[in-house]
């Protein structure tokens, strides 16, 4: 076993510090390991691993609901839930602020990407911050760390690749299971922009007309109902959450090319290419995790991580700090679809050992690594929100900090209190 795990964290370590894509590294750690047992036919072990890995009728939703997020950001939904967002909360003082977070958490929570988010939302509101009087560096932390919290409000690629990896939660109650908790992280984040409004005094109430309130709800109302039929159809027996993506697909192109007709048939081609690229890119990555998932299990790793763990402390609040703190470090140098497939193989036997539901660990997972989305060195929201804002990781790092001290305390309630996860789909009895 120690052999097996030397070889495999060399290879890995090795090849990321070459810049090697992530998938190619955990595909090549996974052979060189499997070749250094003996006892087994490496190559076709391997491919065999990594095509019964995404072998999966659950998996066909990732490649639906990444096209129907391609098709959203590009048919004029970022402008039009920021104005439905700035109607809600442009009235209140700093309602700048409050509007890039919400705006950020409506539109990752129907794109299903937080990069998107940045990108989309931040060529909007980052200018136009900075023009109210915000510090351009605040107004980056601000964008990068909300749009994080998309992912924690379904639908999201990123509890369907988790209720895989699991295999004993389903993809409805890990959606239902993210909604509170992404409010709840929103709320940090709004919080900390009212201390930073209210210290610098920047960020003045604008008066919004009721009629504006009635015309952005208007707009953004295409856009919006598309949580509602995905949440509503498959809470209502009327279709599972992979044939709900499909429909997404349709409704978003119907939005796109019929509503907004900021998409042109022309333009399919193009978004459809797009969309196979960042769909081949999660697929070799699901396929070779789920290979080298299995060689730690061949060598009972999560079974010796969870003994150890649980010897470490008899308090089992202290483990889940543990794994806490371990993924928080995991996550600046990961990205998170890896991280998920590596890390919950070893960690959810832990915390299952513990009494914990793996619906509510999921949630715990996906809180925790979408910190590490906008935290340095590794941060892809981080890198796409200063190059956007013309700005520097380490000019934007200092601003970020009281962010990712709320949405660590947010983790840690999350953590702690099952409820603000589990609740709902008690409520509803999933």
């Amino acid at each position: 076993m120690t052999v097996a795990i030397l070889i495999m964290s060399v290879v890995f370590a090795g090849l990321l510090l070459l810049n090697t894509p992530v998938a190619v590294c955990i595909g090549l750690a996974t052979v060189a390991t499997i070749a250094a047992l003996g006892d087994v036919p490496t190559g076709y072990l391997t491919a065999q691993r990594i095509s019964s890995g995404i072998s999966s009728f659950s998996l066909l939703a990732i490649p639906f609901f990444i096209l129907a997020g391609v098709l959203m950001g590009e048919g004029g939904m970022a402008r039009r839930l920021m104005d439905f967002a700035f109607a809600l909360m442009g009235r209140f003082r700093g309602g700048l602020a409050y509007v890039n977070t919400l705006t950020c958490m409506l539109f990752g929570s129907v794109s299903g990407s937080a990069a998107a988010a940045v990108s989309s939302i931040g060529g909007f509101m980052i200018p136009e911050m900075v023009a109210k009087g915000y510090k351009r560096e605040f107004a980056v932390a601000l964008t990068t760390t909300s749009a994080t919290i998309g992912l924690l409000i379904p639908p999201s690629n990123i509890m369907i690749v988790y209720a895989i990896v699991a295999g004993n939660v389903s993809v409805v109650t890990l959606f239902l299971a993210g909604v509170i908790p992404g409010i709840l992280m929103g709320l940090a984040i709004m919080t900390v922009s009212l201390f930073v409004n209210l210290r610098t005094g920047v960020g003045g109430s604008e008066k919004v007309p009721l009629t504006h309130v009635v015309r952005a709800l208007g707009g953004a109302l295409p856009s919006l109902l598309l949580v509602v039929i995905v949440l509503g159809g498959i809470l209502g027996g009327v279709f599972s959450a992979t044939e709900a993506s499909a429909i997404s697909v349709a409704y978003a192109l119907i939005v796109g090319v019929g509503v907004y007709r900021e998409v042109k048939l022309s333009d399919l081609p193009r978004i459809l290419l797009r969309s196979a690229k960042t769909t081949s890119v999660v697929m070799l990555l699901i396929g070779t995790s789920q290979a080298m998932s299995w060689v730690l299990a061949y060598e009972n790793i999560p079974q010796s991580v969870s003994n150890a763990m649980l010897s470490a402390s008899a308090h089992p609040w202290v483990v889940l700090l543990l794994i806490n703190a371990l993924l928080l470090i995991v996550g600046t140098f990961m990205d998170m679809t890896p991280a998920v497939l590596i890390f919950t193989p070893i960690f959810l036997p832990v915390v299952m050992e513990l009494g914990m539901e793996p619906a509510h660990f999921g949630i715990v997972m996906i809180a925790n690594l979408c910190i590490g989305l906008c935290t340095p060195p590794v941060g892809t929201c981080l890198f796409v929100g200063c190059s956007i804002g013309g700005t520097t990781i380490a000019r934007v790092t200092l601003p970020s900090i009281p962010f990712f001290l709320a949405m660590i305390v947010a983790l840690l309630l999350l953590t702690f209190f099952p409820a603000f996860s589990l609740w709902l789909p008690g409520l509803l009895d999933l």
